[in-house]
């Protein structure tokens, strides 16, 4: 494997510390730091393996319903040759080893500056950058997965021939056991004896019984778990002496808590504490069903001393953003001249707020024992929420211990360290364990939304209807950049003009001579964050419709349309004519209640076909949905199907609910009632093919959301002849 010798790789070992194996993607200073219980072997950041033939693959990733347990235990079982029955997964410590800068630039869309690849590399290890987030996770690991699977076949293969006294190169994996002829040898059996071989120099990759498990649909690891209810959230979390705490803050700004009726919590049975913040207030009790009653005895009252965020503020902070001069993110050709005059056809867009709207609310248990604070929660930033947490409980990050655990849906949320700090903060006043979950309000009122957008675009065409210039310009908070300064430390020295991350998606991908792409910056007065598919989201939203609009003014069936101007993008025409023959296309015609989309993303390619009807009352039904997607190589084809039917489904809520807007502070939806999410009986007819390709494997994750809401926009255009530039499509609250 190109890239990989013997003076990259270090080997140690010897009696109670099994085979340590780092590999030379990181420096050396970094030592991986697995806990090993007794009986087991660790090989080196990755994997171990047990005297009862049990495989563990440490996963840096946060699972929060993707898969990714079983996508990187799968790499690493295919080349070590393991019998699946057998390999389990834990959660990694946070090392350097596992930093994601892959993560720095796909999440965060190119919002921090350009660096050298090395200092780039150097930056995300040196800030513990292990981050779960905009479609990385295999695209980062699966060569370090691979790697580490093919270096302990290969070490354990030396241990077997040495005792055969044959060649190692004659020996093979098959299903946790060495094999030569008729001699087997089961993992269990040798690891110790492993631990004092050399690493091959070139390692051998995808050979002497790899490459078995590759691109097959093996059982998930996390599924029996969660079935039977065994699986542990951080709301399951049980330690001794613990108390249960609810919590109410403030409305969104800078509200502070000046007063609480103490004396009516007291009256509530099983209360034990009430703890006040200047920004919340928490009631603790022997439930979290009593503490939640605490809060509402509590009555707390807020204060801000600045107006209190409303639609109305957010619309006309949109709407100067718009007015005054952006930053232009991407150019080409000279579109200011080619769109003067008349005959340029332009159109105006609008998303309201995006709410993650998880299963599981934010929640966090936490112990404060012997000089070490420990904390249980699921984070896709693990090294933010230690340093948080530390921060806010006066001590060193090293006296800070995060056990990750499982998320129930993340979509984003987890990347915020908020209920860390409280957590923290809970288990150091009370010096008892904590464990503080949210409500269904409470998640609501303090999301980090996906930011708000406005949008004007233009263009003008040609003679023949093609497009010969393009003007986007898009109002938005500049979210990449609060989201760099809360999760890396340092960041704002690194952050340019303009935000590329709320803008990101925007380029058209189609062949058009002359275009610009411009950032108005936007402050609203409410905090923002990332959500699945990022400004892609609406980005999309902006562009496939308004290509839509541009074909019908060109008198041009909007696939042909499309396709014309893909000639540089082979992958993304395949993924449209695919899905048109899947689908069925007619061409969009008027009453078809038909619409299509497309959308490159995170290094795959996706095209949507909606098809809708209208109900009594004009309410949208979403009838079917059909995609075509080209991921590249795939792994495990059940969970690509998986998330991409998730996705689809995610992209018909941001489509047409999933949104709330704001009211003296307060979000106007409370819960998921008011959030208008697609229940099972609005579940459409799903489709997903995936098209074979020799690419390298892009992100699937968030592949799925960016283009249902055009396809569906331009599907009620088909069907109703209105053009609906609104995200959602329907009203919310």
């Amino acid at each position: 494997m190109a890239g990989i010798s013997r003076r990259k790789v270090i080997v140690a070992g010897g009696a109670g510390v099994g085979l340590v194996v780092a590999w030379g993607l990181w420096p050396r200073a970094y030592a991986p730091n697995l806990a090993i219980a007794p009986g087991e072997t660790a090989f080196g950041a990755w994997l171990k393996i047990g005297d009862d033939g049990h495989v563990t693959v440490a996963v840096p990733q946060l699972e929060h319903g993707q898969g990714i347990y079983t996508a990187l235990a799968q790499v690493v079982a295919d080349e070590l040759g393991a019998d699946w029955r057998t390999v389990g997964v834990e959660a990694a410590p946070i090392n350097a080893l596992y930093a994601n800068p892959l993560a720095l630039e796909s999440l965060f869309e190119g919002t921090l500056a350009r660096l050298p690849q090395h200092l780039y590399d150097s930056y995300a290890q040196r800030s513990d950058a292990m981050l779960t987030g905009g479609s990385t996770s295999l695209r980062m690991f699966e060569d370090d997965a691979r790697t580490a699977g093919a270096t302990a076949r290969a070490l354990l293969c030396k241990a077997a021939a040495r005792r055969w006294g044959v060649t190692w190169t004659d020996c093979s994996a098959e299903a946790g056991f060495i094999v030569h002829g008729r001699d087997r040898l089961r993992f269990a059996a040798l690891a110790a004896e492993a631990s004092r071989e050399s690493v091959p120099n070139p390692l051998p990759i995808g050979v002497a019984g790899a490459g078995k498990l590759a691109g097959q649909a093996v059982p998930r690891i996390d599924v029996p778990a969660k079935v039977d209810g065994s699986a542990s959230f951080a709301g399951d979390i049980r330690l001794p002496d613990m108390v249960h705490a609810a919590i109410r803050q403030g409305p969104i700004g800078d509200a502070r808590l000046v007063a609480v009726d103490r004396a009516a919590a007291d009256r509530i049975r099983g209360v034990l504490a009430v703890v006040e913040n200047p920004k919340w207030v928490a009631a603790v009790a022997t439930t979290w069903w009593a503490a939640n009653r605490a809060l509402e005895a509590l009555a707390p009252r807020f204060a801000s001393d600045t107006p209190l965020a409303d639609d109305a503020g957010i619309d006309r902070a949109l709407n100067e953003a718009l007015a005054a001069t952006g930053q232009t993110m991407a150019a080409a050709g000279d579109p200011a001249r080619l769109l003067e005059g008349g005959g340029v056809v332009s159109a105006d867009y609008r998303v309201g707020l995006g709410v993650h709207a998880a299963l599981e609310t934010a929640s966090a248990a936490a112990a404060y024992r012997d000089g070490r604070l420990e904390l249980w929660l699921p984070t896709a930033a693990p090294a933010a929420a230690r340093a948080a947490a530390a921060r806010v409980a006066g001590l060193s990050p090293g006296a800070v211990v995060i056990h990750r655990t499982l998320a129930g849906g993340d979509f984003g949320a987890r990347l915020e360290t908020v209920i860390a700090e409280q957590a923290a903060l809970l288990t150091m006043q009370l010096k008892r364990p904590v464990n503080l979950v949210w409500s269904r309000g409470e998640e609501t009122l303090h999301d980090r939304f996906r930011p708000p957008a406005r949008a004007t675009l233009r263009a003008r065409l040609s003679s023949n209807g093609a497009i010969a210039a393009w003007d986007a310009a898009i109002a938005a908070p500049a979210t990449g950049h609060a989201l760099a300064r809360r999760l890396l430390p340092g960041a704002g020295a690194l952050l340019g003009r303009g935000d590329p991350y709320a803008v990101a998606g925007a380029t058209p991908v189609y062949r058009i001579p002359a275009y610009a792409i411009a950032h108005h910056p936007a402050d609203i007065g409410v905090e923002t964050g990332h959500l699945r598919g990022g400004a892609h989201g609406y980005t999309a939203f902006f562009t496939e419709c308004f290509i839509d609009e541009l074909a019908h003014v060109a008198g041009t069936e909007p696939l042909s349309y499309r396709i014309g101007m893909l000639g540089g993008e082979p992958r993304l025409a395949r993924c449209l004519t695919t899905v048109a023959a899947l689908g069925g296309w007619d061409g969009g015609a008027d009453g078809s209640g038909q619409g299509i989309a497309a959308h490159a993303f995170r290094g795959s390619r996706i095209a949507v076909l909606a098809e809708v009807s209208a109900e009594d009352g004009g309410r949208i039904r979403v009838d079917r949905l059909v995609a075509a997607v080209d991921c590249g190589r795939i792994v495990n084809p059940d969970l690509v199907r998986q998330q991409i039917e998730g996705g689809l489904i995610f992209g018909m809520a941001q489509a047409l609910g999933a949104s709330t807007g704001i009211a003296k502070g307060r979000t106007r939806a409370h819960g998921f009632a008011g959030l208008n999410l697609p229940r099972l009986v609005d579940s459409p007819d799903i489709v997903v093919e995936l098209i074979a390709s020799g690419e390298a494997p892009g992100g699937v994750g968030e592949l799925g959301v960016p283009a249902v809401a055009p396809a569906i926009a331009n599907a009620v255009f088909s069907a109703t002849g209105r053009r609906l530039r609104t995200l959602p499509l329907q009203p919310t609250p």
